[in-house]
């Protein structure tokens, strides 16, 4: 059974009514973040029940040591541990010195929680009974704001109902914090220095290990029934926090409201000697401006993001508000701002998986990116990974590897490799390819070949170095085969010829070929540039295609497929459709050798090399691998539904493609998997664009020319997206009868819809 406590609303998430059963997985469905720090919607007030209090600072981590129980050779020496950074959006509140808390208050009525995605801002209201029987309504807006990236900004006000009442407000900073996510229950935080400088807070703090120094500010307003006041005020600290008092007599039916603006500036940003002073201007900024002005530019910088970025479907709602709650979460979680960062699978809605860089953001993030920003935004991805090329080379030598061979990490902060489960670390090889993959989808998209002589092909170069040494020869079958591999299916370990891995190890080698030849031609000077610096010789590059042209793919004549893995046959295959539904998720019912030997794909797999070489295979060819692996298909993995949603649409299987759009769109909000609670599945929002602009849309480039291929579920009346091609704004809008298509620019764009070319000229709509 899935939730479904969240209100239908096109631009807002919407909780009414107040269970404590769900306040985890209401703190990650609310959660808001900026690109350069995120938090849980956790209450300022305090809250006794159960509760994941979560803060999240950009770039900062923590690199806590491995644990296991058999240490192998090559293993990570830590996990890097996404930081629970001090706390600044704490309030305690009393009335008549009885503390308000959900969890004992006699009653609460009237409450509801509203994520306005729109404007970029999470507000909560609701009345309680305190135990001291006095009755308050409260109400609180929070938000963090886009254009000022350190500040943060709550309006918080209480109203006493039925008696007049001294009012408490002690809004803290709280460096005493923990991590949910921790191998050793290590304290991660070096508390430096505890100041308080008038009604100016700071904390400063060193993550341990990693060293990075951050200061964790606030400073507060008081209004009386929206007029400023000047209130005497008390500050006390300890080791770890700080907190400054204010009380107040308040009448009956009077508003009692405090603005506190806190965040963090970090020495990534600034001289460590010099935090303080720059927390001291970014108050001054947030104070002067104040919190109205402040929300006002908050509207307006959304409102520039969603005029590029915004799917709009008329007709269904509950599509209308996952696709917007998707791309909401990935412009709160990446902005593209800052090189040195990137997509994190929970942003910063939770701790678990660690690390900042998956092969996610190249194989699901990149095209949303690409499409929907400026294209330097998806440069600035592909480069991030170019800036760990060493570190790659050297995560492949610590496993055996040389002469340059790269291996990128399945998990990262920094390009090491930081994931300790070995069936994953050693043998989910397959996200190189993805590496590799994203540099092609670049050129491909944006035609911007420049990346390529000038950082992509070393890359390039030595990932194929990486698969020319990964294969083995078998005389048994005189092919290369790969062994001992994990594919996108992480049910299925250690197997050997995974489809998926074998078909992209093939497609690297020769794309690195390709571009060897194509840089020598026209590059030149970075052609000589490159060779001096990676020696490459006619003999590697021979062995390379010799690799390539002999690679090894279990096939079933019987079943006219590509096999998954070379066992994938001898297993029982008994559909999804055949399995009890109280067996499910498997990946919380069974055992782990259980699911090893079933036949249940965790996600897309074979159909991932579809999805990504779909011009390498014919329709027909796609249809008998779907119509095979689906069926055994659990999609306990977030990445899952929107690949198969975008080959049902391709497919013609609307209804099919609608469910599996549905899922990808509404996994977190409709909770599918059970584990909301744990954070947001942030890339494979992503997917969930994917899903409407490359499955329903059928956009694709081919021949250098941006194609469509619209379909339209019949639930919906219409649905419109935008895309940049090219720096020309494409809109899209399709109806159940027609399609319309308007240029913004200067100059004429060649499309292709249904294989029929059309020339749209700027401000003129193109009907077919």
């Amino acid at each position: 059974m899935n939730q479904d406590y969240i209100q239908p609303n096109a631009w807002s998430i919407i909780e009414d009514g107040f269970d404590a059963t769900r306040v985890k997985s209401s703190e990650s469905l609310f959660s808001i973040g900026n690109g350069a720090m995120g938090q849980r919607a956790n209450f300022e007030e305090t809250y006794t029940g159960k509760t994941f209090q979560g803060s999240y600072i950009a770039g900062v981590y923590y690199p806590d040591k491995t644990r296991v129980g058999w240490w192998k050779n090559g293993y990570p020496e830590y996990f890097a541990k996404v930081l629970n950074a001090p706390s600044w959006i704490g309030i305690n509140v009393t009335v008549n010195d009885e503390s308000l808390d959900l969890h004992t208050c006699k009653e609460v009525s009237k409450f509801k929680r509203e994520l306005n995605m729109k404007e970029g801002w999470l507000s909560r209201s609701f009345e309680a009974l305190l135990k001291n029987d006095v009755r308050i309504k409260v109400e609180t807006i929070r938000f963090l704001s886009l254009d000022l990236d350190e500040v943060g900004a709550i309006n918080y006000t209480v109203t006493p109902l039925n008696t007049s009442a001294k009012i408490t407000y002690a809004p803290y900073l709280d460096a005493g914090i923990t991590n949910e996510d921790t191998n050793w229950d290590d304290q991660f935080w070096d508390v430096l220095k505890v100041e308080q400088h008038k009604e100016q807070s700071f904390i400063e703090a060193r993550t341990m290990k990693t060293h990075f120094y951050t200061c964790t500010f606030m400073e507060s307003r008081l209004f009386l029934n929206g007029s400023e006041i000047n209130s005497d005020f008390i500050n006390s600290r300890t080791e770890k926090t700080i907190t400054t008092t204010y009380t107040q007599e308040v009448s009956v039916n009077d508003s009692f409201t405090i603005h506190k603006f806190g965040g963090y500036v970090v020495d990534r940003n600034h001289k460590k000697e010099t935090l303080q002073a720059a927390a001291e201007r970014a108050l001054e900024k947030a104070t002067t401006l104040g919190f109205n002005n402040l929300l006002e530019q908050q509207k307006k910088a959304w409102a520039k993001i969603w005029q590029m970025s915004d799917i709009t479907i008329k007709g269904d709602i509950k599509a209308q508000q996952g696709i917007r709650f998707n791309i909401f979460q990935l412009n709160q979680t990446y902005l593209g701002t800052d090189a040195s960062l990137n997509i994190g699978p929970k942003g910063f809605t939770g701790e678990k998986y660690g690390g900042s860089t998956y092969w996610d953001t190249e194989a699901y993030c990149i095209p949303f990116y690409m499409a929907t920003k400026d294209q330097s935004v998806a440069r600035t991805l592909l480069e991030y990974r170019y800036n760990h090329l060493n570190k790659a080379i050297e995560n492949a030598e610590k496993l055996g590897f040389s002469n340059g061979a790269a291996l990128y990490p399945m998990v990262t902060m920094n390009g090491e490799e930081c994931h300790n489960e070995w069936e994953i670390t050693f043998e989910e090889i397959h996200r190189n390819g993805a590496i590799a993959f994203a540099i092609y989808n670049y050129h491909r998209f944006t035609n911007d070949y420049t990346y390529i002589p000038e950082k992509g092909l070393e890359v390039l170069i030595a990932i194929a170095r990486f698969w020319y040494q990964r294969v083995n020869f078998s005389k048994e079958k005189n092919k290369y085969v790969m062994l001992g591999v994990t594919g996108p299916n992480e049910y299925e370990n250690n197997i050997n010829n995974n489809f998926y891995t074998n078909y992209i190890a093939k497609w690297c080698l020769n794309y690195a070929l390709e571009n060897i030849e194509v840089v020598k031609r026209d590059y030149a000077q970075d052609y000589t540039r490159i060779k001096d610096k990676v020696e490459f010789s006619d003999d590697e590059l021979q062995g390379w295609k010799k690799v390539a042209d002999n690679m090894y793919f279990p096939y079933s004549e019987k079943h006219q497929v590509f096999l998954q893995q070379d066992g994938f046959l001898d297993k029982e295959l008994i559909t999804v459709a055949d399995l009890d539904k109280n067996q499910r998720p498997i990946n919380q019912k069974w055992s782990w050798d259980r699911i090893l030997r079933s036949p249940y794909i965790k996600q897309a797999d074979t159909l991932q090399g579809f999805y990504m070489f779909e011009d390498h295979f014919t329709t027909e060819e796609l249809a008998r691998h779907f119509d095979f692996y689906e069926p055994f298909t659990v999609h306990e993995s977030s990445l899952s539904p929107c690949v198969h949603s975008i080959q049902a649409a391709k497919l013609n299987r609307m209804d099919q493609a609608y469910e599996f759009y549905l899922r990808t769109s509404r996994l977190d909000l409709d909770d599918y998997n059970h584990e909301v609670e744990e954070g947001l599945h942030i890339t494979s929002m992503a997917g969930t664009w994917m899903s409407i602009v490359e499955g329903f849309g059928g956009m694709r480039v081919q021949d250098n020319t941006l194609c469509f291929a619209p379909k339209i579920p019949k639930e919906w009346e219409s649905y419109s997206f935008k895309v940049n091609f090219r720096n020309q704004v494409l809109k899209v809008v399709v109806h159940q009868s027609e399609t319309l298509f308007e240029l913004e620019g200067t100059s004429d764009l060649n499309i292709k819809v249904n294989g029929k070319s059309f020339l749209v000229s700027p401000n003129n709509l193109v009907t077919i």
